[in-house]
């Protein structure tokens, strides 16, 4: 593969692109640097088909990414190839509200292939390379100039090793007749609306107990204030407060300015400065959440109860038993809160639909309906149908029963 020197001009880029564009596949990476600012500061761009790679630096002066962009969401005769993709997709939603497409990551992909939930860039190299990836520039500064050629090497090295793993995981996901399983995981990567910042919906990543509207209210408003101020500084939302001292303030508000001085994460400046002020503001302000506006209940339907919480534990040890047996990711079948779900007598899931119903969902149901049981077979924990129905059991008594 033939590994180019790092581009700075739009004139390298531009023919870097326009070759790449002819490519069934390329394989991309992103170094960025945000723990200083909101919006993520991206440093270095690697890009790779089985023939080719660079490294491409957006800092250099006077370059214009136009040509990579176009290539990454315009494009859509090439298939873009990520390794736990979510941030760098986010990073070109950044610079042009759209999201490369079409996508593949190949960290959902092994969860079709094997039983890694969240198999890490170096495990997967090693798995299919049988070689152990040097980490040592791994968290070095990308934004200092000039960048060493360890970390230039280092960086290519992402994209290069993908370039081989890619067209071998590939294959053995049409081996195995599992590609279309991944459809909706990739789509659902490459929807823009998980990465549209909408202050309005910041509230919701807040942890907060209780679902009293009032105070719900004022921390929406709040998240929404926050993020302006965040935004406008380019600084971390939590540097201008921590979320569960936000949270705190809308459970508690200060009836005054000064009284800001004794909310526990802030401190005594906050009672005379001007986003105190605006803070304040803000609380005053604030509307009771409208009840439409409450987030469903982790668990759908009606509470689970201690038989309930017993059924759903039965039903994440079946999917770990059956996850186990076709070498899979459980967390690919389905979620524990789907699990809680199911056992609460909700029906209209991902689980009881389509392939994960034939793989997964038919045998949890049967179980739910007590037409499954589990049993002991040369040692190992397996299910078992049952053919005619449990009896049913008088309120307080317990019963284990399985049937060859």
């Amino acid at each position: 593969m033939q590994i180019h020197p790092l581009i700075t001009t739009t004139a390298a880029l531009t023919d870097l692109c326009a070759r790449l564009a002819k490519s069934e596949f390329v394989c991309v990476d992103t170094e960025f640097m945000r723990e200083n600012t909101y919006w993520p500061e991206l440093c270095l761009v690697q890009i790779a088909d089985e023939n080719e790679a660079a490294a491409i630096d957006p800092l250099a002066e006077g370059i214009d990414l136009k040509p990579l962009l176009d290539l990454l969401v315009d494009n859509e005769e090439v298939l873009k190839v990520f390794h736990a993709g979510g941030q760098d997709v986010e990073i070109v939603y950044n610079l042009t509200q759209r999201t490369p497409h079409p996508i593949f990551d190949t960290q959902i992909a092994m969860m079709a292939v094997s039983q890694s939930e969240q198999i890490g860039y170096a495990n997967l190299v090693e798995s299919w390379l049988g070689f152990t990836v040097d980490k040592g520039a791994r968290f070095t500064d990308w934004s200092r100039r000039p960048l060493t050629d360890r970390q230039i090497e280092y960086a290519i090295g992402d994209v290069t090793h993908l370039a081989k793993i890619f067209p071998r995981l590939l294959k053995k996901l049409i081996k195995t007749g599992r590609g279309a399983w991944l459809d909706a995981e990739m789509d659902k990567l490459a929807d823009p609306a998980n990465y549209a910042n909408d202050s309005g919906q910041a509230w919701k990543r807040i942890r907060s107990t209780g679902r009293n509207l009032t105070v719900l209210g004022r921390l929406k408003a709040l998240a929404a204030w926050r993020e302006g101020e965040a935004q406008h500084k380019n600084i971390p939302r939590g540097r201008i407060i921590r979320d569960e001292t936000l949270a705190d303030i809308a459970s508690h508000p200060p009836r005054s300015q000064a009284d800001l001085a004794k909310v526990r994460g802030l401190s005594n400046a906050w009672k005379d400065n001007d986003i105190g002020k605006r803070l304040m503001k803000v609380i005053e302000k604030a509307e009771p959440l409208h009840k439409d506006e409450l987030p469903e209940r982790g668990t759908p339907g009606a509470p689970l109860g201690k038989e309930g919480a017993l059924v759903a534990d039965l039903l994440k040890l079946l999917l770990k038993i059956r996850a186990r047996e076709i070498d899979v990711a459980a967390r690919l079948l389905t979620r524990a809160d789907e699990m809680e779900a199911l056992a609460a007598g909700v029906r209209d899931l991902p689980v009881l639909q389509g392939w994960r119903y034939d793989v997964f969902g038919k045998d949890a149901l049967a179980l739910v309906e007590g037409k499954m049981a589990f049993a002991v077979k040369h040692g190992r924990l397996a299910m078992t149908r049952i053919e005619a129905a449990l009896p049913e059991v008088p309120e307080g008594e317990v019963t284990a029963e399985a049937a060859e």
